[in-house]
């Protein structure tokens, strides 16, 4: 089931930025070459905010212990991270960008 969230205004996330939702489960949201990708923000080796990670080539890296997941799907490259990140699926309406928290990103 989805829970709709309105991130910010798509004009508030520029290129190579991020925005962290604290939510239950908190979200972050990259915006990368002006693709959207939202996932759950906690790295799932360690307990560390990804949305303080670095982006590169479509992979954000934990700042904690370098264990990189991939923003399409959340795929862990290797450990010390070995589970995925959950995705969610973003869209942009009326000019805000919106994450269906629940939905995995298709």
């Amino acid at each position: 089931m989805s829970n709709d969230v309105v991130a910010c205004p798509l004009s508030d996330l520029p290129d190579g930025e991020a925005v962290r939702l604290d939510l239950d489960v908190p979200v972050v949201v990259f915006n990368v070459e002006g693709e959207l990708y939202a996932l759950d923000d906690t790295c799932t080796h360690q307990d560390a905010s990804l949305s303080e990670g670095w982006v590169e080539d479509c992979q954000v890296e934990c700042p904690l212990h370098a264990a990189t997941f991939d923003l399409r799907t959340g795929a862990p490259s290797g450990p010390p991270a070995v589970v995925p990140v959950r995705t969610h699926a973003v869209s942009v309406v009326d000019g805000d960008v919106v994450v269906h928290v629940g939905t995995p990103r298709s």
